[in-house]
């Protein structure tokens, strides 16, 4: 009976309750023939006693609500109002008090999303961070002991100077891979790198890759083929040199988790306004509980064979950042001892 009153509402029902009191008070004076001063009606004598009441309570209630509900929102609103905007009326006939329940109910949403959301990034942060100082300090402490062992003794050793030497400056190229490629992120992700879109051919650029992969396909006699229904040539309207690092990451990748004697294939599917690029290889393949992560960056399903054959662990993460910065999509399949599938799409020019 009581739930969700208005203000209007209780100060009607206080007043009708102090009214009756009045009236009570007033019949048993007349059942006295107590002395009232001024001869009044009964019904402007109700009338009267309940309008001051009615007045009385609306004051002091809307004067009462108003501060209580200022406070509420100095604690729940982050904006600061402007004095103009300021208004010391209450709405009396609205059910402010569910009014303020909901709103109160939906910052304490707001605040626990807040608080998870922080508690993410904070998390991320942690993590991120402790990715980025394993991969520097591997390379680094590398180095660092190479040149000490040169220094000792080993820069006079004709058998091993070289040796360390090289094996030195092949740190410091993975070492510059890991910065230039953190580079390459941070620009995608803040959009300081901007997309130079043009109308090529993705067939041509492809076989560009093929070209150049083709050294390292056939050191470990892994083929590079095209699918035979891709012999359609596709127009696409992208950033020609992004989509070319992309497709390098691909294929590489491809190529080096590949079996001897494999193969990578690179195949095109029309999708209407849109072309489906994919690479799949018969490779090594990755396990089901790591395909959700394949994007993130520095991680590597086999952490001490993905080092040894190099990389910054970054590149199927610049790969998502590049696809996504066109509006297009990026998926991945995979069995392990089957192979895997990375495909993507892109606009038709």
């Amino acid at each position: 009976m009581f739930k969700n009153l208005t203000p209007r509402q209780i100060a009607l029902m206080a007043a009708m309750i102090i009214t009756s009191i009045g009236v009570l008070i007033f019949l048993l004076i007349q059942f006295f023939s107590w002395e009232l001063g001024p001869e009044l009606t009964y019904g402007l004598w109700v009338l009267i006693f309940f309008s001051i009441s009615y007045f009385i309570i609306y004051f002091f209630l809307q004067n009462y609500i108003y501060r209580k509900i200022k406070l509420i929102y100095k604690t729940i609103h982050r904006e600061k109002v402007a004095p103009a905007e300021k208004s010391k009326k209450v709405n009396m006939d609205a059910q402010i008090f569910a009014q303020i329940n909901e709103q109160v109910d939906a910052w304490a949403e707001d605040q626990q999303r807040e608080i998870e959301k922080y508690k993410s990034w904070a998390e991320y942060r942690r993590n991120y961070l402790g990715d980025i100082s394993h991969e520097l300090k591997t390379p680094i402490f590398n180095i660092q002991g190479y040149l000490d062992s040169l220094l000792d003794g080993g820069l006079e050793d004709p058998e091993v100077n070289h040796v360390f030497l090289n094996k030195a400056i092949k740190n410091v190229d993975r070492l510059q891979t890991v910065i230039q490629d953190l580079e390459t992120i941070s620009k995608l992700e803040s959009g300081v790198m901007l997309l130079e879109m043009e109308s090529f051919d993705i067939r041509e650029l492809a076989q560009d890759v093929f070209d150049e992969l083709e050294g390292k396909a056939k050191q470990r006699s892994i083929k590079l083929i095209f699918k035979e229904s891709a012999s359609q040539n596709f127009r696409v309207k992208a950033d020609r040199e992004k989509i070319r690092q992309v497709l390098i990451n691909l294929v590489h990748n491809s190529v080096k988790y590949g079996i001897p004697n494999g193969r990578t294939r690179l195949a095109f599917y029309d999708m209407d306004r849109h072309v489906l690029i994919e690479v799949s290889d018969n490779g090594i393949g990755i396990p089901r509980e790591h395909l959700a992560h394949v994007f993130d960056r520095f991680y590597r399903v086999d952490k001490s064979r993905s080092r040894n054959m190099g990389g910054s662990g970054l590149g199927l993460s610049i790969v998502k950042h590049i696809v996504e910065a066109h509006r297009q999509s990026i998926n991945v399949r995979s069995t392990p001892n089957l192979g895997s599938t990375f495909g993507f799409t892109l606009e038709k020019a």
